[in-house]
C-alpha cells in the first residue's frame, strides 16, 4: 500500500491491520494508528506493519493514539448519530475550553501556538482557508477577528486559494481549518501558503492527521469523533476555537482586560445554555412538521450571524434535500425578495444585537410579500408580535457568541426535517465524511 497525494491511515490492532482514508473509519476496531507521508509504501502483516520509502529506505514511525471511547462509535439511546452529536455539543465546547482560560489575565492559552507567537505578534494579515462547514466557521473567524485585533482578514475557499495569484504581503498568517485534518483542497492551499512563506496554521479535529502535521503550529479542537456526515459538534467547537484565538492575538494588542474576561466569562455560559435550547428538540419537532414539505427555504442573518444563516441552508440541503439559500439579510432587495411567496419560508436569525432593527426592516419586507417567517431570537423578546410565524428562543449572551447558540435550533430543525422525509440523516446521498480527493 503506497501514498501520493490521498491520506492512508494504517489502524494497528490486536492480530490484524487495517487501512483507510480517515481514521474515524478505524476507530471501531482499534485506537492506534499511523499515518503515511507521500511517496511511502506499507506493508501489513496481521498486528504490525512496515513501511519504507520509494527508494526502499526503512522507516521508523510510532503509532498515534486516537481520542475516543468506545461509546463514541455507539448511537446509545439516540436513533441517529447525527442527534447524538447535536446533543454532545455542550460537552465539545467544555472540551473545547478546558485548560484554556486565564481568567486573572483575561486572555486564553493555546498550548500549540506558544512556539509562534512571535510570529502572531508581528502579524499583519491573516487569510482564512477551508470548505465546506468549515469554511462558515472560518467567516464566523473572520468577523471575531476583525473586532478582536488589528488585523486585515480574509476568509477564501481553499478549493479556490491555491489556483490564484498569490501575492501574499509581509508577515500573512494563513490558518487552515478541517474537522478531519485531511481536506484535499484545505491541504494543497495550505502547501501553496507555504510555499509563498507564510505563517500556516491549523485547526484540526484529528490528532496527528495531515494538516496537523504539515503546519508549523496548530490547535486540536478535540470535539471527539464525529460520525455523522453532516457536522454538528465539529463546528461549534471550532467556533469556540476561533474566538479563543482571536481573543489570544487581540490581548496581545489593543483588547482589553475587561473586553477579554467578558468573553471568556460568555464562553464558559454557552454550554448550559446549549442545554437548555436542546430541550426545546420536540418544539422544533413540531416547526419542521408544519414546514418539511416545503421545496425551498431561505435563511437570514447579519453581521455574526450572516455564516450562521449559510451553515443553517447548508444543514437542510445536506440532509433533508431542501433547496435552501443562506443570504446577507442587506441583500435581500438586490434579487432573493423576487422569489418570495406563500410557499417560500423564511428562516430569520434574529438575536438582539447591534444589528437587530435592520434585520427587522428585512422581516418586513418579506411579511408584505406574504412571506412565512420561523424566527430564532434571544429569550424573552416579545417585540416580534405578528412580524413572524414560528419562534425558536435561545438565551442572551455576548454578540459575537450568540452564533454558538443559534446555529443548535437550525441543527435540530434540518435533522427533524430530515427524518420526516425519511432521509439517510447519518450517510446522506453522494456526501462523504472526509473529502480526500480534489
Amino acid at each position: 500500500m503506497a501514498r501520493r497525494g490521498s491520506p492512508i491511515v494504517l489502524g494497528i490492532g490486536k492480530g490484524e491491520s487495517l487501512a483507510a482514508s480517515d481514521a474515524s473509519a478505524l476507530a471501531q476496531h482499534t485506537d492506534q494508528v499511523v499515518y503515511l507521508e507521500d511517496n511511502e509504501v506499507a506493508r501489513l502483516e496481521p498486528g504490525k506493519f512496515n513501511i519504507t520509502t520509494l527508494e526502499n529506505k526503512s522507516v521508523t514511525r510510532s503509532t498515534t493514539a486516537l481520542e475516543t471511547a468506545p461509546e463514541t462509535m455507539e448511537r446509545g439511546e439516540f436513533p441517529h448519530f447525527m442527534l447524538k452529536e447535536i446533543f454532545e455539543q455542550p460537552e465539545a465546547v467544555e472540551n473545547a475550553l478546558r485548560g484554556r482560560i486565564r481568567h486573572s489575565e483575561g486572555v486564553a492559552k493555546l498550548g500549540g501556538l506558544e512556539t509562534v507567537m512571535d510570529r502572531l505578534a508581528s502579524a499583519r494579515h491573516l487569510i482564512i482557508i477551508s470548505c465546506g462547514t468549515s469554511y462558515y466557521a472560518g467567516l464566523f473567524g473572520r468577523y471575531v477577528f476583525e473586532a478582536l485585533t488589528d488585523l486585515t482578514v480574509e476568509t477564501e475557499l481553499a478549493s479556490e486559494f491555491r489556483y490564484r495569484t498569490l501575492n501574499l504581503r509581509q508577515n500573512t498568517v494563513v490558518l487552515a481549518i478541517s474537522q478531519s485534518g485531511e481536506t484535499a483542497d484545505t491541504l494543497a492551499a495550505l502547501r501553496e501558503a507555504k510555499r509563498k512563506g507564510a505563517l500556516v496554521l491549523g485547526l484540526v479535529n484529528v490528532v496527528g492527521s495531515s494538516i496537523a502535521r504539515e503546519t508549523h503550529a496548530g490547535v486540536y479542537s478535540h470535539a471527539g469523533i464525529e460520525v455523522g456526515v453532516a457536522s454538528t459538534k465539529s463546528f461549534t467547537s471550532q467556533l469556540t476555537i476561533l474566538t479563543l484565538m482571536a481573543l489570544l492575538v487581540g490581548r496581545g494588542r489593543d483588547l482589553s482586560y475587561e473586553e477579554g474576561a467578558s468573553l471568556l466569562r460568555g464562553l464558559e455560559q454557552i454550554p448550559g445554555q446549549i442545554r437548555e435550547i436542546l430541550k426545546q428538540s420536540e418544539h422544533i419537532r413540531g416547526l419542521a412538521a408544519k414546514y418539511f414539505t416545503a421545496s425551498d427555504f431561505l435563511y437570514i442573518g447579519r453581521k455574526y450571524q450572516y455564516p450562521i444563516a449559510l451553515e443553517g441552508a447548508l444543514k437542510l440541503k445536506e440532509i433533508a434535500y431542501i433547496h435552501a439559500e443562506g443570504y446577507a439579510a442587506g441583500e435581500m432587495k438586490h434579487g432573493p425578495i423576487a422569489l418570495i411567496d406563500p410557499s417560500f419560508p423564511t428562516m430569520a436569525l434574529v438575536p438582539e444585537d447591534g444589528s437587530y432593527e435592520k434585520i427587522l426592516s428585512n422581516m418586513q419586507e418579506i411579511r408584505a410579500r406574504e412571506g412565512r417567517i420561523i424566527a430564532v431570537t434571544t429569550a424573552g423578546n416579545s417585540k416580534l408580535g405578528s412580524l413572524v410565524d414560528e419562534v425558536i428562543e435561545v438565551p442572551h449572551n455576548h454578540e459575537i457568541l450568540a452564533p454558538l447558540l443559534t446555529v443548535v435550533p437550525l441543527q435540530l430543525f434540518a435533522y427533524h426535517c430530515a427524518v420526516l422525509r425519511g432521509c439517510d440523516v447519518d450517510k446522506p446521498r453522494n456526501l462523504a465524511k472526509s473529502v480526500t480527493v480534489e
